[in-house]
Order: structure tokens, then C-alpha cells, then sequence
């Protein structure tokens, strides 16, 4: 069964090799290292390996012999587990499993990359004249490193999933979750007003669903 994992390569890029390239280091992976994980196939088979999620991509990525490569074909793959969280296949990509009783919320991780832009006229930068140093940045391997080229820079965000009678729905805001609760609009209404919730305060979303799934 172990051939099934090592069919998951099939459609993944290899990393290219040693760089002469100035690097610093930047938060396009969401853990700071490669770890040791497991692959849990829906077939039942497990598999160890170092593992990390690049949320550029948004692939998980394992490192095979110090090559990094993107786990295919996750029609195959039933959940990732990585430092105690865990993750898995939701329209072709890895959500994170952030709160489950009643209803289950769902992190997506992602991460913009701002180009640094070439060296222009008068001493500024030019965004247009950056796309071929971009291109290559990704055709080059470096998007599936720890690190990338010295100017970029990096801001990760979180896209929000919520099960609810059997159909994720996604929400890109605390007013699109409220509409999700339509049955409990004044239940809504009044814990916004008594409570400070923030889409990007994770938490602040798991104790208003909490509240939400009651009965009251």
C-alpha cells in the first residue's frame, strides 16, 4: 500500500538546486520548519514524513531526500496531521480543521508575495519591469523553499470555511458568517453588539459559533 503515497508525486515540481541568490527569511510556509507528520490515505495507510503547508501555493509540501515535493492527487488522501493540527482536501486544496462540534469551521491559509520591482529611472522601482524577475522566482523552484529572494515580501491571510448542515460555506467576513445563521438573525444581532468580533481574530469567530450552534 505504501505505492499509493508515492503515487501522490506524479504531479508535483521539484525544487531547484543551490542558489547564489541573497535570501531572508519569509512566512510563505505556515510553520517555520519542516516537521515530522503523517499522510493518513483514505485507504488506511499512514505515512511519516516531513512536512510543511505553503500557503503561496497552497499545496502541502514533504521533502523527499532534501528535495520538496507537493502532494498530488488528493482524491487519495483522507488527513494531514502536523503538530497536533490538522488538515484536508476541500476543492483541491488543504483547509485547516479549526473548531468541530455542531458545526465545523475550516481555516484556508493563504499568502500574497509583493514584488520588489527592478531598479528604475530617477532611483525609483518598477512593478512592470519586476515580471520577468517574479516569473522566475516561481519556474525556479524558490516558491517551494523557507526562503525566498532577498525585496519580496509576504502577507499571509486566512480565508474562512463553515460546515452547517452538511455544506461548507465560505465567508470572507463576520457580516457573510452572521448570513449563514439566517434562522438565528436576532441571536446574531445582539451577540455582535454585547462582543468585539474580528475576522481576523480566530478566536473572537469560535466562541461566536459556539454561541451560535446552542439551542438559545
Amino acid at each position: 500500500m505504501k505505492r499509493i503515497f508515492y503515487l501522490l508525486i506524479m504531479s508535483v515540481f521539484a525544487v531547484s538546486g543551490y542558489s547564489q541568490i541573497k535570501v531572508v527569511e519569509l512566512s510563505h510556509y505556515l510553520f517555520p520548519e519542516f516537521t515530522q507528520g503523517v499522510v493518513l490515505m483514505k485507504a488506511g495507510v499512514k505515512n511519516e514524513v516531513l512536512l510543511n503547508y505553503n500557503s503561496l501555493t497552497e499545496e502541502m509540501i514533504f521533502e523527499n531526500k532534501g528535495t520538496k515535493l507537493a502532494l498530488g492527487q488528493l482524491e487519495l488522501v483522507d488527513t494531514v496531521y502536523i503538530q497536533g493540527r490538522k488538515f484536508f482536501p476541500l476543492n483541491k486544496k488543504f483547509v485547516e480543521l479549526v473548531y468541530q462540534s455542531k458545526y465545523a469551521l475550516y481555516a484556508e491559509h493563504k499568502c500574497n508575495v509583493k514584488d520588489p520591482g527592478k531598479p528604475a529611472a530617477y532611483g525609483g522601482t518598477s512593478q512592470t519591469s519586476a515580471t520577468t524577475t517574479y516569473s522566475s522566482y516561481f519556474s525556479g523552484g524558490q516558491v517551494y523553499e523557507l526562503k525566498l529572494p532577498e525585496g519580496y515580501e509576504t502577507r499571509p491571510f486566512i480565508d474562512y470555511w463553515l460546515k452547517k448542515d452538511g455544506k461548507e460555506n465560505k465567508f470572507l467576513s463576520i457580516r457573510q458568517l452572521s448570513k449563514l445563521f439566517g434562522e438565528k438573525e436576532n441571536l446574531c444581532k445582539a451577540y455582535l453588539k454585547k462582543n468585539d468580533v474580528k475576522y481576523e481574530n480566530q478566536e473572537s469567530i469560535v466562541e461566536m459559533i459556539k454561541v451560535l450552534e446552542s439551542d438559545y
